[in-house]
């Protein structure tokens, strides 16, 4: 493999989040420079939006990022990204006050969200719709209707303390601060979003188009650690937790016990017994690792996203914020936002696609229960 003259350092941007696990364990087990690659030490980020804007700035070339929100970045910015891989499949929730059991107790209650151009609030407002509540993203003079549920949005680390206080009803969110909010016995957890979208993606692996056009043999080995990464990740969760963890390498301000419980505990008689999960059948994980970006995955999130409600996005010349998905349907976007040639040759290396439990022809359907 290339190792310097004209190829970068691998710049790894992330939130601290168990999301970013296959980043992060490739700069820890070495999985980045057995590619002879040049890693530089991961940048933490406080936002999705903090993170996409140093992402095309420049200042990253690797990045974790909502998948709903790498459409904004190539439609709506009009910034030259291109999503290479899966990063995970599930590993976000719904967490609630105590005393909220079921998504009609949300009615005239605010829940926070990680970005509008996310998975959590599509499946929100899907599982809110199912159950007769209006998502709203603008509080009426009159007040929260007592059939409406008003969304905001909030960065996932200061999710757990709005809760705690009682500012808000609840959040949806990637983990650990579901587990951190069930740890701390401050909220419980509602529904497993793997459990209304089975193993859906949130966040996929996002880098420059122009390092995928000039830098090939370098992209094609960020893209082989990382599925390396995944594997690994997928075999070794309790080594996993302790790495993350604020004990460990000091990525997530996490105790190896809250990440622990992320990573390996998912009691579906106990969640199922309380309604977090309905579809135990799907044997499901909490969280998962596998790599590969299904096209029929990003077709049907972008039909959901446009029938999704997006609130403020701070710009005032942005009039409609979905307006760019308007100039393009939706298989033109799975075939145009994604390449996935890096990932087919790297899963050969790893023992083909049945080294993640995949379809030998890497294809699958789409399953969405809300109830």
């Amino acid at each position: 493999m290339q190792t310097s003259g004209s190829n970068p350092q691998v710049r790894v941007g992330y939130l601290p989040i168990t999301d970013a696990s296959p980043l992060l364990a490739a700069k820890d087990k070495g999985f980045y420079r057995a590619e002879g690659l040049e890693v530089a030490p991961p940048v933490k980020f406080p936002s999705w939006d903090a993170i996409a804007q140093a992402f095309m700035a420049r200042e990253v070339n690797v990045i974790h990022l909502l998948m709903p929100t790498t459409m904004w970045v190539r439609y709506g910015a009009k910034f030259p990204g291109k999503v290479v891989a899966w990063n995970h499949t599930n590993g976000s929730a719904i967490t609630v006050l105590p005393e909220i059991n079921e998504p009609q107790d949300l009615a005239g209650r605010t829940i926070a969200v990680p970005s509008w151009f996310s998975i959590h609030n599509i499946v929100l407002q899907l599982l809110l719709r199912q159950h007769g509540l209006d998502p709203i993203t603008t509080i009426p003079k009159a007040g929260i209707g007592d059939r409406q549920v008003y969304l905001k949005v909030l960065p996932p680390p200061a999710m757990l303390a709005e809760l705690q206080d009682q500012r808000i009803a609840g959040y949806i969110v990637a983990e650990p601060f579901n587990s951190a909010a069930e740890t701390l016995q401050v909220g419980k957890l509602l529904r497993l979003t793997g459990d209304v979208w089975r193993d859906h993606a949130c966040c996929v692996v996002f880098m420059h188009e122009d390092d995928l056009r000039e830098r090939p043999d370098w992209t094609q080995a960020v893209v082989n650690a990382l599925v390396k990464s995944q594997q690994w990740s997928k075999a070794n969760r309790q080594e996993l937790a302790h790495i993350l963890s604020k004990d460990g390498g000091g990525y997530l301000p996490f105790s190896a016990d809250v990440l622990r419980r992320v990573l390996t505990n998912y009691d579906t008689d106990f969640y199922r017994r309380h309604g977090a999960v309905i579809h135990p059948e799907w044997r499901s994980a909490r969280i998962d690792f596998q790599p590969f970006p299904f096209a029929s995955y990003t077709h049907r999130l972008a039909e959901e996203l446009r029938q999704t409600l997006i609130g403020d996005i701070q710009d005032a010349t942005v009039i409609d914020p979905l307006a760019f998905l308007q100039d393009f349907t939706s298989d033109q976007i799975a075939a145009d936002l994604v390449d996935d040639s890096f990932v087919r040759r790297s899963l050969q290396l790893v023992g083909g696609p049945q080294a993640f439990n995949l379809a030998s022809d890497l294809s699958r359907q789409e399953m969405i229960e809300t109830l």
